[in-house]
C-alpha cells in the first residue's frame, strides 16, 4: 500500500522532511514551493539521502493562496507543513477543512489550538510545532510533567549557530530568516509564580557555558507557546542563545527601526518598509554556504518532586552538520521529528484527533520511545540525566 504525502515548503527544513519521507518504504512524496531554486535543492537532497527518483515529485505553487493549498492536498494521505510562520495558521485551517491529517513545524504567532474543536469534528489529527524548538523541547517538558509528581520550574535553552564565528554578525539562520527576526521583536511570555508575564524580546540576557562551545548569551523569546496553557508548572521560561554580542547588535537594529513593517517615505518620494530593506540586506549574509558547519544546542531542565525527593531532570542536545548528506544540524533536528511524527500519524501508530501540541504526545504510551528511536537512527540524540537536589 502506498502512502501519499504532500510537503508544503521546500526550504532548509522542508527539503529535508521531503527527503526523509521519500526514502521511507511505500511512500510517495509530492513537494511544493514557489521558488524553483528551493525545489531543485529538494530534489538534490532527496537524491543524496537515498530516496528513489520515483518516490519524489516537486512542483511550483503559490502557497500563500489557501485555494491553491486546498487543491494540491486533495490526493494526500498526510500533509506536512514547513512554511514560514506568517502562513501557518491559514494553512492549518485549510488542511483541517480539507479533512487531511497534518504535521507542522511553523513558528506561527497565533494560537493553533483555536482549531482543535474543528479538527476533532473533521476527524483530523494535526500535530503542530513538531520541530526541535518549538517541538522536542515541548515534548520533553511534557515528559518531565508525566514523570515527576510535581514540577515547579522548566527552563528551555536553545540555539542554532554557525560552528565558527565570523564578523560582523557571528550568526547565520538555520531556518526561515523572517522567523528569526520574529524572535527579536515578538514579546516574550514567561510564567512566574503561576502568572503569565509578558517581557520584551531580547530581554534579561544571561551567559551560559556549554562544553565544546564556550560561553553563549541567552535572551527571552516567545517559545513557551502552548506550554503556558497545557502544563501546570508555575515557573517556565524559554530563551534563545547566540554568541556574545549578538543581543546588543539586534537591539540597535530594532531600536533604529530596521525591523519595522510600517512604510516610510524617502526623500525622492519612494515608500518602503524598513523590514523589507533589512531582509534584503541581511538574509544573504545569514545564509549558510553548502557544507558550512553549524551546531544546534538545546537544554531542557525541569525541577520538581519525585515522591518526597527534590529532583532535576535534564536533556541536552548538541548536534552538528552531517558531512555525509550536507544537511545542516538545524535542518536535521527540526525535520526529523516532523517526519517521524508524520509517519506515525499516517500508519495509525498515533491516532489522537484534534490539534495536538508536542507536550500532549507523551500521553500515548510508547510514542516517545518510538520517536527517540527514529531520531537516534538518524544521528540525533538527546542525553538525559536525573539528579537529586539538595
Amino acid at each position: 500500500m502506498t502512502t501519499k504525502a504532500v510537503v508544503l515548503g521546500t526550504g532548509m527544513v522542508g527539503s529535508v522532511i521531503a527527503a526523509d519521507l521519500a526514502r521511507t518504504r511505500g511512500w510517495k512524496v509530492h513537494a511544493f514551493d514557489a521558488n524553483e531554486e528551493a525545489l531543485e535543492r529538494c530534489r538534490s537532497r532527496c537524491e543524496v539521502h537515498g530516496a528513489k527518483p520515483t518516490s519524489i515529485r516537486t512542483d511550483r505553487a503559490d502557497l500563500s493562496d489557501t485555494d491553491v493549498i486546498a487543491e494540491i492536498i486533495e490526493p494526500a494521505d498526510i500533509v506536512v507543513g514547513a512554511m514560514p510562520g506568517r502562513f501557518g495558521l491559514a494553512t492549518l485551517e485549510t488542511v483541517i477543512k480539507g479533512r487531511k491529517d497534518y504535521c507542522d513545524i511553523s513558528f506561527m504567532p497565533e494560537d493553533p489550538l483555536q482549531f482543535d474543536e474543528l479538527a476533532r469534528r473533521r476527524g483530523v489529527t494535526a500535530v503542530v510545532d513538531m520541530g526541535v524548538a518549538p517541538g522536542m523541547c515541548h515534548l520533553l517538558s511534557g515528559l518531565a510533567c508525566r514523570t515527576l509528581d510535581a514540577v515547579d520550574r522548566i527552563e528551555i535553552l536553545v540555539a542554532g549557530l554557525p560552528r565558527y564565528r565570523h564578523w560582523p554578525f557571528e550568526y547565520k539562520a538555520g531556518f526561515s530568516p523572517s522567523d528569526v527576526i520574529e524572535e527579536y521583536i515578538r514579546p516574550s511570555r514567561v510564567m512566574e509564580n503561576g502568572r503569565v508575564v509578558v517581557k520584551d524580546a531580547l530581554s534579561e540576557p544571561e551567559l551560559v557555558d556549554f562544553e565544546g562551545l564556550g560561553t553563549l548569551e541567552a535572551f527571552n523569546t516567545d517559545g513557551l507557546r502552548s506550554l503556558i496553557d497545557t502544563l501546570d508548572v508555575p515557573n517556565m521560561v524559554e530563551k534563545t542563545m547566540r554568541y556574545p554580542g549578538h543581543i546588543e547588535l539586534m537591539k540597535v537594529f530594532r531600536e533604529t527601526g530596521f525591523f519595522s513593517d510600517e512604510e516610510i517615505e524617502l526623500k525622492d518620494g519612494t515608500r518602503v518598509r524598513p523590514l523589507d530593506v533589512t531582509e534584503h540586506l541581511l538574509f544573504p549574509k545569514w545564509t549558510f554556504e553548502d557544507m558550512e558547519p553549524d551546531v544546534t544546542v538545546m537544554r531542557v531542565t525541569a525541577d520538581g518532586m519525585h515522591g518526597k525527593v527534590p529532583t532535576r531532570m535534564r536533556w541536552d542536545l548538541v548536534d552538528h552538520l552531517d558531512p555525509a548528506t550536507g544537511f545542516t544540524s538545524m535542518s536535521r533536528t527540526t525535520a526529523f521529528p516532523a517526519a517521524a511524527m508524520a509517519r506515525m500519524i499516517a500508519d495509525g501508530t498515533f491516532k489522537s484527533r484534534g490539534v495536538i501540541p508536542p507536550e500532549h504526545i507523551v500521553k500515548r504510551k510508547g510514542i516517545v520511545d518510538l520517536l527517540m528511536k527514529q531520531l537516534a537512527a538518524r544521528g540525533v540524540r538527546f542525553e538525559a540525566g536525573v539528579e537529586t537536589l539538595s
